[in-house]
């Protein structure tokens, strides 16, 4: 409860923060479009104006907008600090969700909606945090640049892509930056959590697949048939399972789950890890290694009519240090009558578990959470850290979230009946708090 004339905190303002960006329906289809997203920026250079923030919105595309500010640090001699969150969201049908996707209701004590764990959660969390820190005329430590992106869902073509293209300056002194999908809490034995911190993406290479034949009726001889072989290779792409290997930020999650647990490291048998941290082996599992999913076929508009052309989309993901090899298997799988270009590619990200960064974000979770572990890990997806990379920085996952050991957080990732626990929220405006006094 807030009382009359007294500031709100930032634990104060979060969940209404996270409530009212769920509301902002920024659903991105991936086209051009994405009209939410301006509404969105606006109303973060509001919140972020009303205490005397200066804001600039960039517009990549009409309605495309993102948001970049800078807060000055105590020592403007020290390299800048990137905090990075996007305001948009894959759409959400209705019909499949218990509560309206875009209500940003608060039930059984979480708040409902799309966006509540990718990423909105994050934004209302920072959103808060620099609200009560310059209220209270807190300066950090360096200089802080805040960056709320259009397009991340759609790989950042219009937003951080963009940004740092067109606009690097905004960034300038930058050496370090910290966005999403990192933080959050993995119940372990002895009421111990781990603290996931990503220090690792693998790269994306959505492809598209193109087989061409002799056009001809369905009842005759074709063995130059686009259908067969597309079909054929998308086969091969879909069953071939690449070997392990266990690059450093998966090596030193597997080893700390092991210590968790009380059981030996085998780097021989790594999967016998994965038995012991539940939902989330979904997302580290495929950290093991690199690996090619079939997820679209399209050929032919006639039963009795065999197509000039046929083709097939495939989701490809590679280990960091390991595209060469990657990209090697995937044209011996094709063949030479099957070719390929991208619909999205972009590169894989890695960076050390040390420095200061990483130890502020240590002790501003040992200091909410006793028994916090915090662990470095690598994310099977891919972030807008792949663009900031680009300009030199180092990037981290960290949004600290508390969860209750029966949550399945990662699975939520563009999942139905995303939520957030109100107590996590709070627990990581508290975190994202300590570690910018710290960072």
């Amino acid at each position: 409860m807030i009382t009359v004339g007294q500031e709100p905190t930032a634990e104060d303002e979060v969940v209404r923060f996270c409530q009212e960006l769920i509301r902002i329906d920024t659903s991105n289809p991936g086209d051009h479009s994405g009209p939410g997203e301006r509404e969105a920026a606006e109303y973060v250079a509001e919140k972020l104006e009303e205490v005397g923030l200066e804001t600039r919105i960039l517009e990549s595309h009409p309605g495309r907008a993102s948001l970049v500010a800078r807060i000055e640090g105590e020592d403007p001699g020290r390299d800048a600090l990137l905090l990075h969150g996007h305001l948009d969201v894959v759409p959400a049908q209705a019909e499949d969700w218990t509560h309206d996707p875009f209500g940003g209701e608060i039930i059984d004590g979480c708040v409902w909606g799309r966006g509540a764990v990718d990423m909105k959660n994050m934004d209302a969390m920072i959103l808060a945090v620099v609200r009560q820190r310059l209220r209270e005329g807190r300066r950090p430590p360096r200089d802080v640049v805040l960056a709320f992106l259009a397009d991340e869902e759609a790989g950042g073509k219009w937003g951080a892509q963009w940004l740092v293209r067109e606009h690097p300056e905004l960034f300038e002194g930058c050496t370090e930056a910290v966005g999403e999908v990192g933080g959050f809490s993995l119940t372990v034995p002895g009421d111990r959590r781990m603290y996931l911190i990503e220090t690792a993406e693998k790269g994306i290479a959505w492809m598209n697949l193109t087989a061409r034949g002799t056009a001809g009726h369905g009842s005759m001889v074709h063995p130059d048939n686009a259908v067969t072989a597309v079909a054929g290779a998308v086969a091969r792409l879909g069953s071939h399972e690449f070997p392990v290997r266990l690059t450093k930020s998966v090596r030193a999650f597997l080893e700390r789950v092991c210590m968790a647990y009380g059981v030996e490291f085998d780097p021989e048998r790594p999967e016998e890890c994965l038995d012991k941290i539940g939902p989330m082996a979904r997302m580290i599992g495929a950290t093991l290694r690199n690996t090619l999913n079939p997820t679209r076929l399209d050929a032919g508009y006639k039963t009795n009519v065999i197509p000039q052309s046929a083709t097939a989309q495939v989701d490809g993901r590679f280990l960091p240090g390991h595209e060469e090899e990657f990209f090697q298997v995937v044209d011996e799988l094709l063949g030479p009558d099957v070719q390929r270009d991208f619909v999205h590619y972009d590169h894989a990200v890695e960076t050390d578990y040390e420095g200061a960064l990483v130890a502020a974000m240590e002790a501003a979770l040992t200091a909410e959470d006793p028994g916090a572990l915090p662990v470095p890990y690598c994310l099977s997806g891919g972030t807008d850290a792949k663009s900031f990379a680009r300009l030199g920085m180092r990037c981290f996952g960290f949004a600290p979230l508390k969860l209750p050991p029966e949550l399945d957080f990662s699975g939520m990732f563009h999942g139905v009946d995303e939520r957030v626990p109100v107590d996590g929220l709070k627990f990581g405006v508290r975190v994202l708090d300590k570690f910018l006094d710290r960072a």
